[in-house]
């Protein structure tokens, strides 16, 4: 294996000549700035046990390849191994002889990079390295939106199901047989022949649900109960630290659900719809066909076409309340702002009174008596253009063509690495059509 910087009498220099000037990764290539990426990562030999393949900057353009080709991670790694553009990307060549037999590879450079590195100076460097290139500098669009992640429809019969099963098919039976303790009786095969049923119902009625959550929450109870008293007996032996994060999980689930079962008016705050991701919470979108959506909740500046991660939280907040953030976000990162674009949440009193102290424009719809001059009303309506169509068009194009329609990592961290390399593998695209549009005017002046 070797890495390349290539030097010029390498033999495979005409492979590097041919990767910059012939192929897309290689235009894409040259858009990023890998030396300032490469001093956000600290010195390793090792990604969580597996052999260090590749250098840091190819940890950084494995994932910049993952959006870009919307492969999997296995079918990604088998491109991986024949394509050797995919393998100069990634500023190394792998032997004729040689092959990554880990097929979890892409996975676990994913968990290092949730693990190690820092977002926010991430998208620093991608900004700071494009500012040259960025156009209208001086107008902010904003807008939010949701990213959702790989999860099942939540219902509240499917997570005391799928809790009831956690405890009683999974917990319970294993710490019994491997400390040799006589199985406790329950109802579980009973709920489980019922629950099945359930399921295959095309209409499921008030009064069926109503008897599915009883049962439930009662075979819940009792397997709480049960494992809390093996836990005692063997001293938490074979019980690991996840286990007792799920149990937790499922201890707060039963709560929530009980008080939700008793009072079904009640609103439950931080209400938990996975066990196994209790981070996530329901974000209520009011869309017509999607009224709730599951996962990160984005507040999105665009700037020149380029979208920039404001604020990221798997909890719903209101978009309105980042306008002042942004716009001093923009001044660091930058420049001035002049102008601002938003939809018709961000126009409160707080707002309009902080824009007209820094005497920025907006397009928001004018209050009280009174009409806008001619040049206002084209202003706003260029602002309304831009935000609906560019700055929307984008969410649309990372969700269907950079794998952000349903993001499928596994946890916390790696979810948040998953959406910030989407979003800016979107954004070096950008950039290297801009680079090619301009190096196609330059020719036709020049002939």
């Amino acid at each position: 294996m070797q890495y390349t910087l290539i030097d010029l009498d390498s033999p495979n220099f005409s492979k590097l000549y041919l990767f910059k000037n012939t192929t897309v990764l290689g235009k894409i290539h040259q858009t990023i700035d890998w030396d300032s990426l490469e001093k956000l990562l600290p010195y390793r030999t090792t990604i969580v046990g597996a052999p260090s393949w590749l250098p840091s900057r190819g940890l950084f353009a494995l994932m910049f390849l993952k959006h870009h080709t919307g492969l999997s991670d296995e079918k990604l790694l088998e491109q991986f191994h024949t394509n050797w553009a995919i393998q100069m990307f990634c500023g190394t060549l792998l032997a004729d002889n040689e092959r990554i037999k880990d097929n979890a590879f892409v996975s676990r450079v994913r968990s290092y990079l949730g693990a190690h590195l820092d977002l926010n100076l991430f998208q620093s460097v991608m900004i700071n390295s494009w500012k040259a290139e960025i156009p209208d500098k001086n107008i902010l669009l904003m807008d939010a939106t949701c990213y959702e992640v790989y999860l099942r429809i939540p219902t509240h019969v499917k997570l005391l199901w799928e809790a009831c099963t956690w405890l009683w098919e999974k917990q319970i039976p294993v710490l019994c047989t491997s400390n040799k303790i006589k199985l406790p009786r329950s109802k579980f095969k009973d709920q489980k022949i019922k629950q099945l049923t359930y399921s295959k119902l095309r209409k499921k009625i008030h009064r069926k649900t109503y008897s599915r959550k009883r049962s439930l929450l009662k075979l819940l109870h009792k397997g709480i109960l049960t494992l809390n008293e093996l836990l005692e007996k063997v001293k938490s032996k074979g019980f690991s630290e996840k286990d007792v994060g799920v149990f937790q999980t499922i201890k707060v689930v039963y709560e929530q659900q009980k008080k939700l079962f008793e009072i079904p008016v009640v609103k439950v705050s931080n209400q938990i719809v996975s066990i196994f991701k209790p981070y996530i919470r329901p974000i209520v979108r009011g869309k017509e066909n999607k009224p709730v959506e599951y996962g990160i909740k984005a507040h999105i500046n665009q700037v020149g076409g380029i979208n920039i991660i404001e604020h990221a939280s798997y909890n719903a907040f209101n978009e309105c309340k980042r306008l002042k953030e942004s716009v001093i976000r923009h001044e660091t990162m930058i420049g001035e702002c002049t102008h601002v674009a938003a939809d018709g949440i961000y126009p409160t009193n707080e707002n309009r009174t902080f824009l007209r102290e820094q005497r920025i424009q907006h397009n928001f719809c004018r209050k009280g008596r009174g009409k806008d001059d001619k040049a206002t009303k084209q202003m706003k309506g260029i602002l309304n253009k831009e935000r609906s169509t560019r700055l929307e068009g984008s969410f649309g194009t990372e969700k269907e063509h950079y794998l952000l329609r349903k993001i499928k990592a596994r946890n916390q961290k790696t979810e948040l690495v998953w959406l910030f390399f989407g979003v800016y593998t979107a954004n070096a695209v950008r950039i290297t059509n801009r680079r090619q549009e301009h190096s196609q005017q330059v020719q036709k002046i020049a002939t």
